[in-house]
């Protein structure tokens, strides 16, 4: 008795056409959702042009205007200059990545390495169950532990004075936004790191024991050489996590559209900070009614957008010199 018709297996031939159709489903979608905010966000880079990324004024009083201007807002009511959260975006994303690259690294060292198999067989999924914990979970834990300890044991008086009079130190700061986010970007870069050294050929590492050289120094000179792709991938999709994170940055970085100078020295991690995904969640509720913020919004939204691809490009160039090292089966 043959199987009934629903339940025979699909031959290759319309498995493959099932798939191409739903990989191009989800193309379409990727390019109608950045055609969609592209035109919302046409009307403030019309009026703005490039020197929409420049500075200029308060931002967050530019911002916070345009709330007023009306359903039918004049040209003017589109003036932004969007520089303070463009630079305050690349900081946190900068320096938690400096932060999190050299701790993901070595505790995949660990992990693959020297870490006794019961423990690798606990720590494993441990990091891959960090590396989904909800963003406003670590904020809580910065807007009540970091964020008061900086500001009554880290930040100065002399610094409190010399600062008030065009910002306020509180603890809430680019320092702890960057710190936190780099607890959360290093789980995904450790668990993509991890799988690569896991796979690193076992006769690799027995051909160094033969000729003398140590363990840790075959790990760095040999195992990292080969992984060097999967090391940049790790980083632009750390990178990518954190261009996009909102909730958390809101929570812990003062919320406040102000450019640190990196000139004055250690303080300048001190003071606060707002990206640009941060201001889309700060300011979305005052879009009813207010269509030049909603444009401005989707100007933000655009520019994370467009700073992902660049980022997926600039990760595959970067990798497509390395591959003739990488681990193959």
């Amino acid at each position: 008795m043959g199987e009934p018709p629903g339940l025979r297996p699909w031959p290759d031939s319309r498995a493959e056409r099932a798939l191409g159709a739903v990989s191009l489903l989800t193309c379409v979608g990727v390019i109608a959702m950045i055609a969609l905010v592209a035109v919302r966000a046409w009307p403030a880079l019309e009026h703005n042009g490039l020197a929409w990324l420049g500075p200029g004024g308060d931002l967050d009083g530019q911002l916070g205007g345009m709330v007023t201007t009306g359903t039918h807002p004049p040209a003017g009511a589109f003036h932004l200059r969007a520089w303070p959260i463009v630079y305050g975006t690349l900081l946190t994303t900068g320096v938690a990545l400096v932060l999190a690259l050299p701790l993901a690294l070595l505790s995949s060292i660990f992990i693959v390495e020297f870490a006794p198999a019961a423990l690798r067989r606990v720590t494993i999924p441990v990091v891959r169950l960090l590396a989904a914990v909800p963003s406003v979970v670590y904020g809580l834990i910065g807007v009540l532990v970091l964020v008061p300890f900086v500001g009554r044991h880290i930040v100065t008086t002399a610094e409190k004075t010399s600062h008030q009079g065009f910002v306020q130190l509180t603890g809430a700061s680019v320092g702890v936004a960057s710190l936190v986010l780099a607890v959360m970007i290093t789980p995904i870069m450790v668990a993509l790191i991890s799988e690569a050294l896991a796979a690193v050929p076992d006769r690799w590492r027995e051909g160094a024991a033969a000729l003398g050289v140590h363990r840790l120094r075959a790990t760095m000179a040999l195992s990292l050489r080969a992984i060097r792709p999967a090391i940049v991938a790790a980083a632009a999709l750390a990178c990518a996590r954190a261009l996009g994170e909102a909730v958390m940055i809101s929570m812990v970085s003062g919320g406040r559209a102000f450019a640190p100078n990196l000139g004055e020295g250690p303080v300048a991690l001190l003071e606060p900070v707002r990206t640009l995904a941060s201001s889309i969640v700060d300011y979305s509720e005052g879009l009813g009614g207010a269509p030049a913020l909603s444009s401005s919004l989707y100007a933000f939204a655009l520019l994370l957008l467009f700073s992902a691809v660049a980022l997926s490009l600039g990760a595959y160039l970067v990798k497509l010199p390395l591959r003739r090292h990488q681990v193959r089966g």
